[in-house]
């Protein structure tokens, strides 16, 4: 049996009259990659939060064991002289340094003098990175660098600092299925070398293919620990939502009604770029239809629904019409009062305003058809705002939640709560399930049912195949900001995706 290099024992963290986490149990052992999963606010985070030091020892009920004797971190820098170390989903590097600069940012090597040692920066830096693999310049500036490469050289400068456990959150969830090959090739050399991974996922895919055991959270308690080799999926959501799960993808087809959305020879130029961004696009979107869209990163998919709400591009060619009506190209508010929404795939940068109030956010986007006379009807706005609240399921204690103190799972649905109050005929939703959990993503795809069944068209931007294929009626593919290929739910395959994804490579 692998020696036991860490332990939780029945922690509990509270915050106020809200207990994260409940007697909290679980080890550890020297050299494996232990999955952690849960439902968006299950305690992963504050677990992993008691873990590095930032809930110090004393703000919770407890035990957390180090090689067998008790740890009482105060702040990072204890976690980090005792061998453990955190990459976090929102990167923590400086942009406007270079790779090495940030490896090695606040443990900068000194020579003789009591200066940098700048050579022996960017030597060691050089030899780190070519030692886990990554052809990546130790001078180049992390701000020029896509996020998959900028997830690597987090974990490269975490390990430089001597690292023996690495605590991931949410790795992954920004990255390409390419980049996520090379993290997972990644975490399987260093359980090769001895180092030892907390990896907290809602892919469970991912989860399978690298985890020795998944420990599963659920309402701040731990449920149970399994081998991930002696375990199924299935047997895990279970676990995870508290009961048995038939169909991930409950699509409900509803019947088909006149036009809502037709879009002709769309042709569209970035601002920034001499050629075109999208290039001779055309189809059309039905009433109670969900047209999902396709296509490998960079297609052009978000540049699309973008530029129908009125939010990227100039229309150099094509014509778009709403209930058989022309639309010029507009601004997001036109795009709104016309009868059209977007939730965005980046929902703190674009949906949310963090440091507001749930029922703020809720309302933002539909002030002007609350107002009686010149100001806002205060109790209309607070009843729709509690109809969506309570419809929705938004896991908060009210309305006057500050937005990001919730899970990601919950502001999702804020956001959604949004878009919904606006009353859209056509609803743009990209990457909608994009960070959040399978409880979270199986609501996600009954409001998409709901929405189709009351007359609306749903267009879906999805980068998982599973869920474009099982949520759509029809699939339009991109290809290179070009239509690669079109296909009915019936006709939908993998491979044939692919293939019409790479279809203008």
């Amino acid at each position: 049996m692998s020696q036991t290099i860490l332990e939780v024992a029945g922690l509990t963290k509270r915050f106020g009259s809200v207990t994260a986490l409940n007697n909290v149990s679980f080890d550890l052992h020297a050299g494996e990659v232990h999955a952690l999963c849960g439902e968006n606010g299950a305690g992963k985070s504050t677990l992993i939060k008691c873990l590095s030091g930032i809930w110090p020892g004393g703000s919770y009920e407890g035990e957390i064991r180090v090689n067998g004797q008790v740890a009482n971190f105060q702040s990072i820098r204890d976690t980090e002289k005792a061998g453990i170390a955190v990459i976090y989903q929102e990167l923590a590097l400086v942009r406007e340094m270079t790779v090495a600069e940030n490896i090695f940012l606040g443990a900068e090597p000194t020579n003789r003098w009591g200066g940098i040692d700048w050579n022996k920066i960017y030597t060691d830096a050089h030899r780190l990175l070519k030692q886990y693999g990554l052809h990546l310049d130790p001078a180049a500036r992390v701000g020029d660098l896509g996020i998959g490469e900028q997830q690597l050289i987090e974990i490269v400068k975490a390990l430089a600092k001597d690292t023996k456990i690495l605590l991931l959150d949410e790795p992954t969830a920004a990255l390409t299925e390419t980049e996520v090959e090379v993290l997972l090739k990644i975490i399987r050399d260093l359980r090769s070398r001895g180092v030892t991974c907390v990896y907290i996922s809602h892919k469970l895919d991912e989860v399978f293919a690298i985890s020795d055991r998944i420990t599963v959270l659920r309402d701040g308690t731990s449920i149970s620990t399994l081998d991930a080799a002696a375990t199924s999926k299935g047997e895990v959501i279970q676990h995870m939502v508290g009961r048995k799960i038939e169909d991930l993808f409950p699509r409900r087809c509803a019947e088909a009604g006149q036009i809502l959305l037709k879009v002709s020879g769309l042709t569209i130029t970035d601002e920034m770029e001499d050629r075109a961004r999208l290039d001779n696009i055309s189809f059309e979107v039905r009433a109670g239809e969900v047209l999902g869209i396709g296509g490998l990163m960079g297609a052009g998919r978000t540049e699309l629904i973008m530029h129908l709400f009125g939010a990227y591009g100039d229309r150099v060619a094509g014509d778009v019409q709403l209930k058989g009506k022309h639309m010029p190209p507009c601004t997001p508010s036109q795009a709104i009062a016309s009868g059209m929404m977007l939730v965005s795939e980046d929902r703190k940068r674009y949906g949310l305003v963090l440091d507001k109030e749930i029922g703020f956010n809720q309302s933002l986007a539909s002030l002007t058809t609350l107002k009686k006379g010149i100001f806002v009807d205060q109790l209309k706005e607070a009843n729709r705002n509690w109809d969506l609240f309570k419809a929705l399921r938004i896991k908060a204690p009210g309305l006057e939640t500050i937005v990001g103190t919730l899970s990601g799972g919950n502001q999702q649905k804020v956001v959604l709560a949004k878009a919904l109050m606006t009353e859209p005929d056509v609803i743009f939703l990209d990457e909608p399930t994009r960070g959040i959990d399978v409880g979270a993503k199986l609501e996600v795809y009954e409001l998409i049912n709901r929405l189709t069944a009351e007359g609306k068209a749903v267009v879906l931007v999805s980068s998982e195949l599973p869920e474009l294929m099982g949520m759509s009626d029809r699939i339009l593919v991109l290809s290179s900001g070009k239509i690669g290929g079109e296909f009915t739910s019936a006709q939908a395959q993998q491979h044939l995706i692919l293939e019409a994804a790479m279809a203008h490579s």
